[in-house]
């Protein structure tokens, strides 16, 4: 088990990183996320969901841009141009990558 609590510990321990990996098991990796300033992610190789740890802020995908909080879920399939704009200064995130190269 991983308490929020935790992960957010964990990144903020971790120099500066935006993110940090906290479990991994076959094709599935786990990770807190916070973006600091602008986000400067890239389409992923493998499928994402994000679980909304804290904070609030946008979601952009493919051009649609959807206002996010904590508790939402969102899924980017592999590959896709997406990411987190006008986000508040607590914003973190779980982020879960899952299954093969491609989706």
């Amino acid at each position: 088990m991983i308490s929020l609590q935790e992960a957010m510990s964990r990144l903020a321990g971790s120099n500066g990183d935006r993110s940090v990996k906290l479990f991994e098991h076959v094709s599935l990796e786990v990770k807190m996320y916070a973006p600091r300033g602008v986000d400067p992610q890239q389409p992923h190789s493998q499928d994402e969901i994000y679980v909304i740890a804290q904070g609030s802020g946008e979601f952009i995908i493919e051009g649609k841009r959807d206002k996010i909080k904590t508790g939402d879920f969102l899924f980017a399939p592999a590959g896709v141009v997406h990411r987190f704009e006008n986000f508040s200064n607590d914003f973190f995130t779980w982020v879960m990558f899952y299954g093969p190269d491609g989706g």
